[in-house]
């Protein structure tokens, strides 16, 4: 029974929806064409795209490309309910992707020296709980990876070296340590979606 439940968990494919372009911008290195979106093996960073931006910050903007087409991918077909619940006590889908679009602001606001605004902590306590849609959820990412762009393109030309701190404590990082992290904690969220999509569709049957 355990075995037959985890291949039918790492069977399960589901079908690539067209995607709108993740950054709303002139230049076409920020769209993504239709046979790129439908071409799986070929992803952001070997698509020749932001060649005109400095290698880290380019690396940002692929992996947050990345992130948005995989959390599409991967969430097709879930229904609203099934994104709240926690398959197997694992976390919900719908706090993931309230927390990829909210912590990728505040990674970024400490990236520029900033700390953090009463809005963003509100956004912050906010992000355990909700009843919003999937496709609510889906647009607050998008708009969050599009305001992101913009950041990312001013911070891809800094000194890398410039040192930062982080949350109440102070903690020591650079710039390019937090645009760094605004890629890697996004793709830990995004694999952690991907998986337990996988175990609600797997549950259904």
């Amino acid at each position: 029974m355990l075995i037959s439940w985890v291949i039918a968990l790492f069977e399960i494919q589901p079908t690539f929806q067209s995607l709108q372009p993740l950054f709303h911008s002139n230049s076409e290195d920020f769209s993504v064409t239709a046979s790129q979106v439908n071409s799986p093996t070929i992803e952001p960073w070997l698509r020749g795209t932001h060649a005109e931006v400095p290698a880290v910050g380019r690396a940002v903007l692929h992996a947050l490309e990345l992130a948005l087409e995989d959390l599409t991918k991967w969430t097709a077909g879930l229904t609203n309910a099934e994104i709240h619940s926690q398959p197997l006590g694992l976390t919900s889908v719908a706090f993931h992707l309230r927390h990829i679009a909210r912590s990728t602001d505040r990674l970024l606001s400490y990236a520029e020296g900033k700390q953090l605004s009463a809005d963003q902590l509100a956004a912050l306590k906010a992000e355990q709980a909700g009843e919003e849609t999937l496709a609510a959820l889906l647009a607050e990412v998008e708009a969050s990876f599009s305001n992101a762009a913009g950041r990312v393109l001013e911070l891809a030309s800094a000194d890398f070296d410039t040192f930062r701190v982080v949350g109440r404590k102070q903690l020591p990082t650079s710039i390019g340590g937090a645009l760094v992290h605004v890629a890697d904690h996004t793709q830990r969220h995004v694999g952690q979606v991907v998986t337990t999509a996988k175990v609600l569709k797997a549950l259904r049957s």
